[in-house]
């Protein structure tokens, strides 16, 4: 892996003069080739549901640099229409239902910051340390509190509540309304990233490399051990994409990211050569990579 270093002593991927070269000569070449496949693509998506043939989407590849990933538009241009409609379709609940449920207490605070009403958790002869701790109540002693306006609450009960919003926010749709018939065939067999290689020939993204995440989703991996993944290209195809896992196939999400630490620290021309023609195998059986 090459890097170079900041003034901060932050050392950053650089990519080697190779990995471009075969880059800009590998996504030349099949721009050329499949163009008349780009150009039936483009006019069914603009038959079916008129509006932008493409769209692009906020990413983080090497060194969390953002940049427009582009794909093939697979939804309808109002798709969020579409879902408000169809919500009923969601083929995922709130996970982890026996969560216990979180106790908003109400409190009131006089100037003097002397507790006026409360409940069971809270008693005007409840004490706290400066960390908000309470240490005389044995219901809940030991507890972090937060507090609002008018509400106060176990700061571990509301960092489960914000968890389980968090896993909520991207669900999963069964029969996804929003989707349109071409947009269900080219996900299929991954013809809607073929766009991305105008990106690799950008220089955005190489052919091989750790896949460029969604922001909500790099921002989760920027304090742990796996923030080496983006110490590595970022890539149209990557290692994980091509491993398999147990009898179903799929890989968890902690294995992907071990996966892309490994790409980080062990990539070389003979993996990545290995790993696109892993990929082309797999797209043959109609894998899903």
């Amino acid at each position: 892996m090459t890097s170079s270093k900041q003034n901060n002593n932050v050392e950053l991927f650089r990519l080697p003069l190779w990995k471009r070269i075969f880059d800009i000569f590998f996504s030349s070449f099949a721009i050329i080739f499949l163009s008349p496949l780009f150009i039936i693509v483009s006019i069914a998506i603009y038959i079916e549901d008129r509006g932008k043939i493409c769209y692009c989407q906020k990413r983080a590849g090497s060194n969390f640099k953002i940049f427009n990933f582009i794909k093939f538009r697979s939804m309808y241009m109002d798709a969020d229409k579409r879902l408000k409609e169809f919500a009923e379709l969601n083929q995922y609940e709130i996970e982890n239902e026996e969560e216990r449920e979180i106790e908003f207490h109400n409190i009131k605070v006089s100037d003097d910051g002397i507790l006026i009403n409360d409940n069971t958790l809270i008693d005007d002869n409840t004490i706290f340390n400066d960390e908000n701790v309470i240490i005389n109540n044995e219901e809940v002693k030991d507890e972090n509190l937060l507090f609002g306006d008018d509400f106060t609450v176990v700061a571990n009960d509301f960092a489960i509540f914000q968890n389980s919003i968090k896993r909520n926010s991207f669900k999963k749709l069964e029969g996804d309304p929003r989707i349109t018939k071409v947009g269900k065939f080219i996900r299929r067999y991954s013809i809607d990233e073929l766009p991305q290689l105008l990106n690799i020939l950008k220089g955005d993204m190489s052919v091989v490399g750790n896949r460029p995440l969604p922001l909500y989703e790099a921002e989760l991996l920027t304090n742990d051990e796996h923030i080496e993944r983006f110490l590595a290209p970022a890539g149209l195809t990557g290692l994980w994409q091509v491993e398999k896992r147990g009898d179903s196939g799929k890989l968890s999400a902690e294995e992907r990211k071990q996966l892309d630490v490994k790409y980080a620290r062990e990539f070389n021309l003979w993996l990545d050569i290995k790993i696109i023609f892993r990929t082309f195998t797999a797209f043959i059986q109609k894998g899903d990579v």
